[in-house]
């Protein structure tokens, strides 16, 4: 018995960091200290930003169309290991999207902490998904699709993961997915509101963002996404969070389609985001800088800065998606691999026509080779083993996927290449 006592006395320590046992205090904040929440249509900025939603918006549904339902399907797949790598490296954790789709065949570093980072990248995605597929259509900044995103994330998140670390007493406390803090923060010059106020302020911010126009809508997935950060409803998760309820807004209103992301242009310019961010924490400057309590003027800045940013990842996901040249990396790997005796001769024309039509049926391959069907089939399984070809079963059409160890060679510059090669 007395050998269980160390093993008792470390469970109820842990027990006692975990338990929500504090009550949260509301210092009596007035929740408009956190607007200005829109650019006012009279900021001398707004044109500026109008014309930026628009360009955003046309652009986005020019990609949409251009693109066949077969390839845009295999596209959002990895548009979505591409916007976890982005968005996690944000946080400090780099896990190559490589990793991440091994990850998604259940293949799992046998490094512990490569592990936690494959899981946690798995828990995105898995969010991302469902937000893809309208898990929050027309509703991304209520507070129960807030919620819903942070406890949908933190549930499939390992346990060492779901600790932090109060930096002033070192004591750890354990966070509960969906739920909002109980404690009061600091995040680095910033003091968010008390805990206690955290409810009410959530409040306002669902009620002042619901019921938007397009361009409203569209102007608000930035305002939106500095004020979540700037209210900070979670001990953790924060950032993630702020960026799939941005995904989201911009996926109902302008339907992406999932094919592009803002967080790789986040994540490149991550000095830049983080110091608007910053900035957007300060106060009215001065008489002609808005009528709230925040600078109006920080907050049209930030927008400018993410709007210019969707707009160049747009562009950039529409130079790498054009036909010909698309059609031409691929063919010339596919050649590469056949040569190599990686892929049985002839498969370049399935590639082909699968690029072309969009989709190819199981029972047009044989015409299409001029071969047996013994012959079509051994051609359309190895294409499926090598991930190049997916489908929904075994008599569902082939459609096109993109796997993330072909990204370099078929969609250069989409995310670094994995060091040491695939």
């Amino acid at each position: 018995m007395e050998n269980d006592q160390p093993a008792k006395k470390a469970a109820k320590k842990a027990a006692k960091l975990a338990a929500p046992n504090i009550a949260a205090i509301d210092r009596g904040e007035a929740v408009s200290m956190m607007e200005p929440l829109l650019v006012r249509e009279s900021a001398r900025q707004r044109g500026l930003l109008a014309d930026h939603a628009l360009e955003l918006a046309a652009s986005s549904t020019g990609l949409r169309k251009s693109m066949p339902e077969g390839i845009a399907t295999g596209l959002c797949d990895l548009v979505r290991s591409m916007n976890c790598y982005y968005s996690n490296l944000i946080e400090g954790h780099d896990t190559h999207p490589v990793d991440i789709e091994r990850a998604l065949n259940d293949d799992y570093s046998k490094n512990p902490k490569k592990r936690d980072l494959q899981l946690e990248a798995k828990a995105h995605i898995s969010v991302q998904k469902w937000i893809d597929e309208k898990g929050v259509a027309g509703k991304a900044t209520s507070r129960a699709s807030i919620l819903e995103i942070h406890r949908r994330f933190c549930e499939l998140l390992p346990e060492d993961m779901l600790w932090v670390e109060n930096p002033d007493t070192k004591k750890r406390v354990k966070v509960t997915p969906g739920e909002l803090r109980r404690r009061d923060v600091r995040v680095g010059r910033h003091v968010p509101v008390s805990a206690g106020a955290a409810p009410r302020f959530m409040q306002r911010f669902e009620e002042g963002y619901a019921g938007l126009g397009k361009i409203d809508t569209i102007i608000a997935s930035a305002c939106a996404h500095h004020r979540l950060l700037w209210l900070h409803p979670f001990l953790d998760g924060n950032g993630r969070v702020a960026r799939l309820m941005s995904y989201a807004m911009l996926l109902d209103m302008l339907d992406t389609g999932g094919l592009w992301s803002i967080a790789r242009g986040l994540a490149r310019n991550e000095t830049a985001y983080k110091q608007h961010l910053a900035e957007c924490d300060l106060t009215r400057r001065n008489d002609l800088d808005g009528r709230g309590n925040l600078s109006e003027e920080a907050l049209a800045a930030f927008v400018t800065f993410f709007l210019e940013s969707c707009i160049d990842q747009v562009k950039f996901m529409e130079g790498l998606m054009q036909p010909a040249r698309l059609q031409g990396r691929i063919m010339i790997w596919a050649e590469e691999e056949m040569r190599a005796d990686a892929l049985p001769q002839k498969s370049g024309a399935v590639l082909e026509a699968v690029l072309y039509r969009g989709e190819l049926q199981r029972g047009d391959v044989a015409p299409l080779l001029g071969a047996s069907e013994r012959n079509a089939r051994r051609v359309t399984a190895a294409l499926l083993e090598r991930g190049v070809l997916t489908s929904k079963t075994t008599r569902a059409p082939l459609r096109l996927a993109f796997p993330a160890a072909l990204a370099s060679r078929w969609m250069p510059g989409l995310f670094p290449e994995k060091p040491g090669g695939g």
